[in-house]
């Protein structure tokens, strides 16, 4: 074992959250085990106050152990990464956030490599709760397709997953706000208008006294709102980084899929034909627009068998993905989805149903529960 203080990890545990390692006592006895959750800061103290240590090696296992977990633990996994992405962001001006960050970013990274059908799919779902966080969910929705985009794009490893840290931070300085104007049926008040002008330099300035130094990633977040004619903000530059670029393009399409207090989520097969008409022949626009297709994981659609039905993958072409039924052709729910390729004619799609006229809400567990 390389052991180690806990406390020279502690900005690694989350309260609320499966701890990422063992826990050991001073004399290598077993306290807590991977996977169990410290729910105050007063257990934590008292741990850091006996002296336990942990095992560094075990730091490095998360990325496997997504890998390789059961099918049937994705959605535990997915709920589990996403909540202690938004928790890590809600702590950005605590010390250690650069490192709890990056901790908390890393299993969301490997749920990604291993289903990006999945990935796609939590971009699209409609949270109960969403309103409580809408910033962290949004900016969290952004980075994943900001990652898949730049996978298709044929970008390297490192730089995909710069792609992910830059979408997941730009906004960072702005979390409470996208949530108050998310609720907001008025338009943007002078000193609203006032914070989201300000918010790239705002966003950069924090990560910079969080301890990011990545020249590039800051350059990104800084220059996100800037379009290539010089119509964007904060300087009017024409001379976009690439990472930016592919930023604001996730951005605005995401933000489409998003329900707000004073407008229904666009559909998913309107919001990729939008965005491809607002921004024709740019190969990100491309890319994304092919990368969800017209029927992406998490949107519901009609069967012309008259069937309700939920996206679970991508098919053997763009018109055919994979569904599980919900609903008879009478409406009547099933007693469990049942699998459907969309490819053959009798279970085509005839149309994208909108949110609200959903009454049938299985859960992640029940769909990856369908047999293949």
């Amino acid at each position: 074992m390389q052991l180690a203080a806990l406390a020279t990890v502690k900005n690694r545990i989350l309260l609320g959250m499966p701890l990422p390692f063992n826990v050991r006592d001073a004399d290598r006895t077993l306290l807590l085990a991977r996977g169990q959750r410290l729910q105050s800061q007063a257990q934590l103290d008292a741990l850091l106050q006996r002296g336990c240590i942990v095992d560094l090696a075990e730091l490095t296992q998360r990325r496997e152990d997504v890998l390789k977990a059961p099918r049937a633990l994705l959605g535990r996994l997915w709920t589990d990464s996403m909540n202690g992405v938004a928790q890590a962001m809600r702590n950005s001006t605590k010390p250690g956030f650069r490192d709890s960050l990056n901790e908390a970013a890393e299993p969301v990274l490997a749920l990604i490599e291993r289903d990006p059908d999945l990935a796609i799919f939590q971009v699209l779902r409609q949270d109960a709760n969403a309103d409580q966080q809408y910033g962290a969910r949004r900016s969290l929705h952004c980075a994943i397709t900001s990652q898949l985009v730049a996978q298709r794009l044929g970008w390297a490893g490192e730089d995909a997953e710069r792609a992910f840290k830059v979408a997941l931070t730009m906004n960072i300085s702005m979390l409470e706000l996208q949530g108050q104007l998310s609720r907001q049926r008025t338009p943007p008040t002078p000193e609203q208008r006032k914070a989201l002008q300000s918010h790239p330099m705002r966003s950069v300035q924090m990560l910079e006294l969080a301890g990011v130094t990545d020249a590039d990633w800051l350059q990104a977040v800084l220059q996100h709102h800037e379009h290539e004619d010089g119509s964007g903000y904060p300087s009017g530059r024409s001379d976009v980084a690439d990472l930016a670029s592919l930023a604001r393009r996730a951005d605005v399409y995401t933000a489409k899929l998003a329900s707000r207090s004073h407008r229904d989520a666009v559909a998913a097969d309107i919001a990729g034909r939008q965005i491809f008409m607002e921004d024709p022949g740019h190969p990100m626009t491309a890319a994304l627009v092919k990368e969800f297709g017209i029927y992406p994981p998490g949107c519901h659609v009609r069967l012309v068998s008259g069937e309700l039905a939920i996206v679970v993958a991508r098919g053997s072409s763009i018109t055919t993905p994979i569904v599980a039924c919900l609903s008879n052709p009478r409406g009547a729910p099933l007693p469990a989805p049942v699998r459907r390729d969309t490819a053959h004619k009798a279970y085509a799609v005839e149309a994208v149903v909108g949110e609200r006229s959903v009454t049938v809400r299985p859960t992640l567990e029940q769909l990856l529960a369908m047999p293949g």
